[in-house]
């Protein structure tokens, strides 16, 4: 079945958009995308085309808004240490 457009006609996303994901994609290709806080290299296909659609944001393109349901966890997991009493 052949992707439909939506009934409305309207891009959802604007042509810098694509421009911005499609420089990001090129960057993860080439290993010099970095990501924000850590600046690790990007390997993965999503995280590109996020950081992408994020630049495009940040410069005023034509991208709808985040889905504000789903939050990361903070990063690392947490230490699996037993606790001990100290009463012997």
């Amino acid at each position: 079945m052949a992707a439909r457009k939506s009934s409305g006609g309207r891009r959802k996303y604007g042509k810098a958009a694509s421009k911005r994901v499609e420089s990001a994609m090129r960057r993860r290709k080439k290993g010099t995308l970095k990501s924000g806080r850590s600046g690790r290299t990007v390997k993965s296909r999503k995280q590109a085309i996020a950081i992408g659609l994020s630049e495009a944001r940040k410069k005023g393109a034509k991208v709808p808004r985040k889905r504000g349901g789903r939050k990361s966890s903070g990063g690392g997991r947490k230490s699996g240490g037993r606790k001990r009493s100290s009463s012997r």
